[in-house]
């Protein structure tokens, strides 16, 4: 049983006339009476959410394209891993270019809190112009990055921490306007991360042999810039700022519900190695005997299929329930990557993989903020996606670079990296399920 930030207040008993020698006493409230009307103090009144109507929608149009901008950009960084390994950076080791894309997607994740708690206390529209400023400049400043530190500061760092402030203020502005069909609007608004996933590698690698890397970056950065714009006139909060002062507890005290600590480790594994398939699916393939322009349209079959992994899975979640959903299809990616990713050898199981895995993962990197707002109060679900996503991005980080090191270890191999990567997935099953065991037991047919 999640605890609830509001407390029920005490049945005061009737005073007693002085006058009545032996008054009897009020009878306790019984327990079913004080549960019942907790319950009804903190579940959500449907008519606090318009769920649908043209502004509804309208954010999340507005989110789609933010999204599309900030977590799509980071579904295509598998690129520029390759890219980097054989172009400007080809003097470095795998694992040392690894630090760029993972530290970027580390950027997205880490400040989460911050960029999460800006959106509670400000409303959205304040973090989301920081955002679209520190991307665009980001990606502008890795157009003409030559050296490595370079790189790191423009692409990892500032472009990383843009898409951060991009992409939770839109989950908290979002989750504001639905209710029934909450995951269904969170699928469709997040199947922006694989639409980009989709169209900007393979953008990326068309354009770099024809205007060259640096205009390549910038004509991603305009289109960006176009998006954005849409993003910073649609997207808005159907609830007023909170405007509360910031405590630091307020970052640590979900952790101290079992469940949201469950649900957080499980996101921290399945992030540990949720992320290696977009980074070295590209290497692996080339690496197994596939051409160089069929191994260029992996991560986009990868992202393609996400696409929709995010929005079918989410509409079963308002059906079946968001953790069951999310159970079954983190399984299902880490079987698909023990016994199709691991043996492959030839062009068809890689592909097979890829769209496998990517219908898995859209659901699994996509769906945890409607289980999180399952967890707690929607006023308060931009800081508590925040402090989730804060701890499961240390995973973020180090899941490319150890992924690198292991496959430097087996000079070349990739078997230790693909083990490493279905072991982590299984263990962000297990802690899932175990967060939904916290709620309800082991009870299969539950809604949750």
């Amino acid at each position: 049983m999640v605890q609830s930030e509001y407390s029920l207040v005490d049945i005061a008993k009737d005073s007693i006339p002085k006058r009545e020698p032996e008054p009897e006493p009020e009878p306790e409230p019984r327990p079913e009476l004080g549960t019942k009307l907790k319950t009804e103090l903190t579940r959500p009144n449907p008519d606090d959410f318009p769920d649908g109507g043209f502004q509804a929608w309208s954010v999340v149009v507005g989110g789609f394209c933010a999204v599309f901008c900030s977590f799509g950009w980071i579904n295509c960084i598998g690129v520029f891993q390759n890219y980097y390994e054989k172009n400007q950076l080809k003097q470095y080791s795998s694992s040392t270019i690894a630090w760029i894309p993972s530290t970027q997607s580390f950027m997205l994740f880490a400040p989460g809190f911050i960029a999460g708690k800006m959106a509670d206390e400000l409303g959205p529209q304040i973090p989301i112009l920081l955002g679209s400023f520190l991307h665009i400049f980001g990606l502008m400043m890795t157009s003409i990055s030559t050296e490595y530190y370079q790189f790191f500061l423009a692409q990892s760092v500032c472009s990383g921490l843009g898409c951060c402030f991009l992409f939770y203020p839109v989950i908290a502005a979002c989750g504001t306007w639905f209710l029934r069909h909450r995951a269904l609007a969170f699928g469709v608004m997040l199947s922006g991360s694989s639409i980009g996933g989709v169209v900007l590698p393979i953008m990326v690698q068309h354009l770099i042999p024809k205007i060259g890397f640096g205009w390549t970056m910038r004509a991603v950065a305009f289109l960006f810039l176009g998006l954005l714009i849409i993003a910073n006139l649609t997207i808005k909060s159907h609830l007023p700022p909170a405007r509360r002062p910031f405590h630091f507890m307020e970052l640590v005290r979900p952790f101290m519900e079992r469940p949201f600590l469950l649900l957080a480790l499980a996101a921290f594994f399945i992030y540990l190695g949720g992320f290696l398939p977009f980074n070295f699916l590209i290497v692996q393939g080339e690496a197994s005997g596939m051409s160089t322009n069929l191994a260029s349209y992996l991560v986009p079959i990868l992202n393609g299929v996400s696409t929709l992994g995010r929005i079918l899975p989410a509409h079963a979640g308002d059906t079946f329930g968001v953790f069951n959903v999310m159970i079954v299809l983190s399984a299902f990616g880490a079987i698909m990557t023990l016994a199709l990713w691991l043996p492959a050898a030839s062009n068809a199981p890689i592909i097979m993989y890829a769209i496998m895995y990517g219908f898995a993962s859209g659901c699994t990197l996509s769906i945890i903020p409607a289980m999180v707002a399952k967890l707690g109060h929607i006023s308060q679900l931009g800081a508590r996606s925040g402090a989730l996503y804060a701890f499961s991005s240390i995973g973020v980080l180090i899941g490319s670079p150890i992924g690198g090191a292991i496959q430097n270890d087996q000079h070349g191999g990739y078997s230790g990296l693909i083990i490493f990567t279905g072991v982590a997935l299984l263990f962000g099953t297990i802690f899932a399920v175990l967060s939904r065991a916290v709620q309800v037991g082991f009870k299969i047919k539950v809604k949750i």
